[in-house]
């Protein structure tokens, strides 16, 4: 016995996709940058030290003496001689005057005038201490900075970007289909022979 049949094939159908990734490209130039430096401004000013030496007192004691010291000191001794002298003289004057109180004034002053004096000496530094006068001013110095800031120019560069979109392809790769196939049915008048 043929049983009637209907035979379907059915094929689905088949999307194809084809994408382009996007592409992103960023370049990002260095910024511009000027920097100056100013130098500094640097100012001494130097007083210089001074160192004074006095040795004239020291040259002195040397007996090295510039010739008007010698007149000048000659002419002090010459003018205190003279008056101890003066003094001495009236003072054996007054002796002589008065005799009469006694004693014997001419020997004693024939005496005293006739002997060589007597001069004191102990221990002498030649030249004598701090006899070499020292002044000294020490040196100054001023020292003026004057710090100059830099100069910065700076110029910031954007960035250039380039964008690609992605791209996607949808495409129908199979198309669906169905396929009906009948097997042992019959055409009878405006009817199959049995009913589906």
């Amino acid at each position: 016995m043929q049983i009637p049949q209907i035979r379907l094939e059915s094929t689905q159908a088949k999307i194809q996709m084809t994408t382009t990734p996007s592409v992103q490209e960023i370049q990002q130039q260095k910024a511009d940058l000027l920097i100056e430096q100013p130098k500094a401004t640097l100012n001494i000013e130097t007083t210089p030290g001074k160192l004074d030496i006095n040795q004239t007192q020291a040259w002195e004691d040397m007996d090295l003496k510039h010739i008007s010291r010698r007149i000048e000191e000659a002419a002090d001794r010459g003018y205190q001689d003279w008056l101890e002298g003066i003094a001495r003289r009236a003072q054996d004057g007054d002796q002589l005057m008065r005799i009469e109180n006694g004693g014997n004034p001419i020997a004693d002053q024939a005496q005293y005038n006739s002997e060589s004096p007597i001069y004191e000496f102990n221990i002498g530094w030649i030249p004598s201490h701090g006899s070499v006068k020292l002044n000294y001013t020490p040196a100054k110095v001023n020292i003026n900075v004057n710090v100059n800031k830099p100069i910065i120019h700076s110029n910031v560069n954007k960035p250039t970007m380039n964008y690609t979109p992605a791209k996607v392809n949808i495409e129908l790769a199979q198309r669906n289909s169905l396929k009906i196939d009948f097997d042992n049915l019959r055409f009878v008048g405006i009817n199959y022979e049995q009913e589906i």
